[in-house]
Formats: structure tokens, C-alpha cells, sequence
């Protein structure tokens, strides 16, 4: 094997050739790394990068992450009182110092290699490296985060041979524009979910004279009140992984990749909703979004909002929009399927790696999430999960 393992503290030290080759749309790519590094988001991350070496030539990038997780963000309600109850003698066993291969935020992780390189190999180097990683940064716990289904059966080699387990992690969700038109998008969605969705927009028309614009590089005063939004829905969520800021905001307002959906009142412009969206050829990436809860409930913001970004879309002649994790049961009815995406995990003390091991094989998407649980004793798997393509 000729492949090695440098870690680089910043994006800015690696090529933006070996970026653009490693990273192509529609993953997320310098520009993504770059505004989180500007975020401001020192007190719950630190980032790095792994660059995957052939005798000194570059050819790869893992990005990295380095956090103090609380494990009740992925463990079941049923089995946390077992671990706070392991937490008396092992505090690591609740809250622990875990080093994540990915990125905060991203729709999933990806380990970029140049053509020709040994995926196989690589993924051994890397594993390897941040093993001794997690010694130097005394990390408990080594993540491979949201790994999709492409990279299962390498994941799974790797896991043989690193003694990783797996996780079921929470679903992306992507829906399919099937067509030129919105109404090719609406044809294809299922009868019963189409007729909802419909009676919501035109119960929503009837109610709120609203309108749609499509905004780059909003100023800072649009910018403020667009933050003021997120935080509206992020303060309702339920399950956090960070805690974005403005300054993270600002960081990605300045991107070329960013357009911001916006709706306003028609009668006196109040902003009432928007959709942050990364063009990335014929993807759409629907990232964050933030709706006032001040208006009333008829108004069906999201659904509303959704309905524009599919008009735009479609207009662009985007094939996928991916809407990333949580708030499964409104993508669902609007036309998501679920993207299935896994966690590969080894603990540093082999008793608490077996006790997650455990308890990993016994989770599953309804117990991760009372809406999937709901969907799941209603349709068929192949109803709500997305294809491998």
C-alpha cells in the first residue's frame, strides 16, 4: 500500500483543483467547508481535514469533524434511562468527546478520491489514522457519519476489519422532478397525498395573498430578518445537532451557490417565510428554512413555500430537490421519498462499544422518529424509500 494520512487544519490548505475533482456538485464543496470555518462555530466544533496521500501526491479529502456529543440525540427515549444510569460510572457513556468523518449539516457523509484510487485502501489509511486521532484529541467515540447506500458495501468491508458497527441514522429525503413543469411533478405524487396537498394551497391561496421572489446575496437587514425566521423553527425543533449563528449566515448569503426563497405579504411585504436552496447543476439543495408562526396555521407556509421552490425548479430544469433530515411527515406529503443513510461507530472502551453495538442493532427508523413510526404502520417500505439508482 503506497496511501497515507496528512491532516490539515483549514480548507484553505488544500487545492482548489483537488477540491473541485473531489467534491463535484451536487455534493457540497470548498464553499461549503469555507463558511463553516466562518460561522463561528468554534465552541461546538473543531474542523480538519484528512488528505489521502500517494507517495506525496494528494488524492483525496475526508473532511472531519471534532464535537462533545450528547447521546441522547440518537438514542431511543425506551433505552436512555439504561445509559443515564451507566452515566453515574462512566460519564463518556452520555456525553462524550466523538471525532465524526463528515460534515455538520451536510445531507451525507463522502470521502472524496480522484479516479483510479483504491476506495478500499483509502478507507483503511483513513480509518487507521483517525484511530490514532481520536487517541491524540482523546475522542471517545469515532463516527463515520451518515454514510449513504452507495457506500455500503465498502462500509461494511471496512467495518469487518475495524470493528465498527452500524447504526441506522435519520433519513434524508429527496423528491424527483420528473419533468420540464410543476404539474409533471404533482402527476407523479401519489393520488391521496396530491389532493391533501392541493386542498392545503388552495385553502392557504384563499386566506394569504402572498408572493415569491427568489434573492442572492441578501443585504444585512434582509439577512437579519431572514436569521430571525430560522431561529423561529429552530427554536421548535426536536432534535439539534448544532446551533447555528448569523455570522454562519453571512457566510453563506455570500456563496454563489446560495439563492433564498423569500415570501411576503402582498400587502405590505412582511416576510413571512423562506427556504435557503444551493444550485448545484441539476440538484437542488434545500437547506434550512424559517417560517413565522405568528401567521395562522391555514396559511400552510412550508407547503406554500415548497410549492414556489418546485416552480422554480422545475423552471431550471432541476431533476432532484434534496431536503435533507427531520420533519419527515411534511416531506413526505409533499413528494419526498426517504433516503436511507447509516453510522459506522467504534467506541475506544471495548464494553461501551459493545452495550452501543447492542443497542444500535435494536434501532430503526420508527424508533428514531414518531412521524417515521406513523408512516411506516401506513405504507409499504417502497412507498417512502427512495430507489437505489
Amino acid at each position: 500500500m503506497t496511501l497515507s494520512v496528512r491532516f490539515v487544519a483549514s480548507e484553505q490548505e488544500i487545492d482548489d483543483g483537488l477540491w473541485a475533482a473531489c467534491f463535484p456538485p451536487p455534493l457540497e464543496g470548498r464553499w461549503w467547508y469555507h463558511a463553516l470555518e466562518q460561522a463561528g462555530l468554534e465552541d461546538q466544533f473543531a474542523f480538519f481535514y484528512a488528505l489521502v496521500e500517494d507517495q506525496g501526491r494528494a488524492v483525496g479529502i475526508a473532511p472531519a469533524f471534532l464535537m462533545d456529543m450528547d447521546i441522547a440525540l440518537v438514542l431511543p427515549e425506551a433505552v436512555l434511562p439504561l445509559f443515564r444510569l451507566a452515566g453515574r460510572v462512566w460519564p463518556s457513556a452520555l456525553y462524550q468527546r466523538t471525532l465524526f468523518v463528515g460534515s455538520p449539516c451536510s445531507d451525507e457523509g463522502t470521502v472524496g478520491l480522484l479516479p483510479g484510487v483504491d476506495r478500499r485502501a483509502a478507507l483503511m489509511v483513513l480509518q487507521r489514522a483517525f484511530e490514532a486521532e481520536c487517541r491524540r484529541r482523546r475522542a471517545a467515540m469515532l463516527v463515520w457519519k451518515d454514510m449513504p447506500q452507495a457506500a455500503a458495501a465498502d462500509m461494511a468491508w471496512l467495518a469487518g476489519r475495524a470493528r465498527l458497527f452500524a447504526a441506522v441514522s435519520f433519513p434524508g429525503a429527496e423528491a424527483d422532478l420528473p419533468g420540464p413543469g410543476k404539474a409533471d411533478f404533482y402527476a407523479a405524487m401519489k393520488g391521496s397525498r396530491r389532493y391533501s396537498l392541493n386542498r392545503k394551497l388552495k385553502r392557504s391561496r384563499q386566506l394569504a395573498d402572498l408572493r415569491a421572489e427568489v434573492v442572492r446575496h441578501p443585504d444585512p437587514a434582509l439577512l437579519e430578518q431572514i436569521f430571525a425566521l430560522f431561529w423561529q423553527t429552530f427554536e421548535r425543533a426536536t432534535t439539534r445537532f448544532e446551533i447555528l449563528t448569523p455570522a454562519f449566515f453571512q457566510a453563506l448569503a455570500a456563496q454563489p451557490e446560495s439563492q433564498f426563497m423569500l415570501l411576503r405579504q402582498a400587502g405590505d411585504d412582511r416576510l413571512v417565510a423562506f427556504m435557503l436552496c444551493f444550485v448545484q447543476g441539476d440538484h437542488i439543495i434545500n437547506k434550512f428554512i424559517g417560517l413565522d408562526y405568528a401567521c395562522p396555521r391555514d396559511w400552510s407556509l412550508y407547503f406554500r413555500l415548497w410549492d414556489e421552490v418546485v416552480d422554480w425548479a422545475s423552471g431550471l430544469g432541476v431533476r432532484v430537490i434534496q431536503s435533507g433530515q427531520t420533519s419527515y411527515r411534511a416531506k413526505v406529503d409533499m413528494g419526498h421519498r426517504l433516503v436511507p443513510l447509516t453510522n459506522y461507530c467504534r467506541h475506544v472502551n471495548p464494553l461501551i462499544h459493545w452495550v452501543y453495538a447492542k443497542v444500535a442493532a435494536s434501532i430503526g427508523w420508527a424508533s428514531l422518529d414518531e412521524d417515521l413510526a406513523t408512516y411506516l404502520k401506513s405504507y409499504a417500505a417502497e412507498d417512502l424509500v427512495k430507489p437505489l439508482s
